[in-house]
């Protein structure tokens, strides 16, 4: 079977967010249908929706699969249901949001799945954690996340936990 590249954000911001993605990693490095290529620092930030509701934390994984993108994206969604996520408002706060960002080269845009993820190119808690994880790594728009990211600003995201003291 084909081996596929993708890219998942992850983020939080409920019931101890920080535990929650160092959990959520653990979580993927313990699938047998993918591995857990590499992940990124875990950063905090403000939160893009409503503002009634706690900062996040956020990261980002690499993960090899020979899953199709919407069997993973099924996958995902399961996790995020053993953490508790309820889908109550768009852009609200939740236990584990775990978004497909990027599946090989491909294009998904239906009511399932839009892959690249719609929010990639101007989120800077997805695009700092990817520029830590895949700096030359060529967008679909054809940047790379290196050159992508000189366009957003760190401003308001900070690391909380390096890479380096993640151990999985």
């Amino acid at each position: 079977m084909a081996q596929h590249n993708a890219y998942v954000a992850l983020g939080s911001n409920l019931n101890d967010p920080l535990n929650n993605l160092l959990s959520a990693l653990s979580r993927l490095n313990r699938s047998n249908s993918w591995r857990l290529v590499s992940y990124s620092s875990l950063y905090g930030s403000k939160p893009m929706g409503p503002q009634d509701q706690p900062d996040y934390v956020n990261a980002v994984c690499q993960l090899s699969t020979n899953l199709p993108a919407y069997d993973l994206l099924r996958s995902l969604h399961a996790i995020e249901d053993e953490f508790g996520r309820k889908r109550v408002r768009h852009w609200g706060e939740r236990t584990l949001d775990l978004d497909l960002l990027l599946f090989d080269d491909e294009t998904h845009q239906n009511s399932d799945l839009t892959v690249p993820h719609p929010g990639l190119y101007e989120r800077s808690f997805v695009l700092y954690p990817l520029l830590e994880i895949a700096p030359s790594l060529v967008l679909p728009n054809g940047k790379t996340v290196a050159e992508q990211a000189k366009a957003l600003t760190e401003s308001g995201l900070d690391v909380l936990v390096y890479q380096s003291s993640i151990s999985l």
